[in-house]
Formats: structure tokens, sequence, C-alpha cells
């Protein structure tokens, strides 16, 4: 499972010209689903964006998390974090789950990242989806499990 997570200050998400939903700050996830992955990795990947402390704190150190700033959290699948081009110039994405699991496994990691009292809006899983996000910093963490 591979996250790219960034802070931002506002996302929205469309789908053929509409709105499905939009954050005001928080952080922005694009989660990929590889082969093999499970609902183990996503309550390790809950634990994980729960916690991370990259948003600042009074003294300016990254030192508070989603929650601690009353942040939210867009939730967007994206299988392309599984293209490998080592082979050429046109990505193979072999290593992303199989839709059908990688859906479950999504909306699995979603429900943990509410367990937690956080606010969670989702892109559209499978959908070509249009995403505006106004980056805070910016900063964009890169974490793999």
């Amino acid at each position: 499972m591979k996250a790219v997570i960034q802070r931002v200050k506002h996302t929205s998400v469309t789908v053929d010209g509409r709105l499905i939903s939009e954050i005001p700050f928080g952080l922005a996830v694009y989660i990929g689903i590889g082969r093999g992955d499970s609902f183990n990795h996503a309550d390790l990947m809950a634990k994980k964006i729960s916690k991370l402390r990259i948003f600042e704190d009074v003294n300016g150190k990254m030192n508070l998390s989603v929650s601690d700033v009353g942040g939210e959290i867009m939730l967007i699948s994206q299988f392309t974090l599984y293209g490998d081009c080592s082979h050429g110039n046109r990505p193979s994405f072999i290593q992303a789950e199989e839709p059908a699991l990688a859906l479950k496994i999504y909306k699995y990691l979603e429900s943990k990242l509410c367990q937690v009292g956080l606010k969670v809006k989702l892109g559209e899983f499978g959908a070509d989806m249009k995403i505006q996000q106004f980056n805070d910093g910016p900063v964009t963490i890169i974490y793999e499990i």
C-alpha cells in the first residue's frame, strides 16, 4: 500500500463537471492499493495518517496532526501509484490490486480513519476525477507499507 500525503488549504473533486466532495483544509491522501495488500495494511496506514505530525505548532515546528488542527482528509484512490515504467515508456499497472478488492480495502481505510474521529471525504473510486488542491507549504510525504 502506498500513499502520497499532502498538506492542503483546500481540495475539491469533480466528476463529469459535478462537485462530489471538498475539504476546507487538512490532508489530501492519494492511496494506491497493490497486489497482496490487506485490511491489516489499511489498519497500519490509518494509524500513520491519523498521527502524522506535519502541521505547524505555535513555534512553527511541524508538530501537530490533522486531528490536532481540526483538519479533514480527502481520500483519493489512485492505482497509478503502482505504475511501473522501468521497462519502456508506457507504465504497467500489474502490481495494482484488482478493482473489486481494492475498493473494499479503500472503504475499510475510510472507516478506520473515521473511527479515530477524523472527518473523511472521498474521491469517486474508478472515476476520471478532476482534482483541485491548494497545497500548503508545500508539504508532501510518501509512505509505503
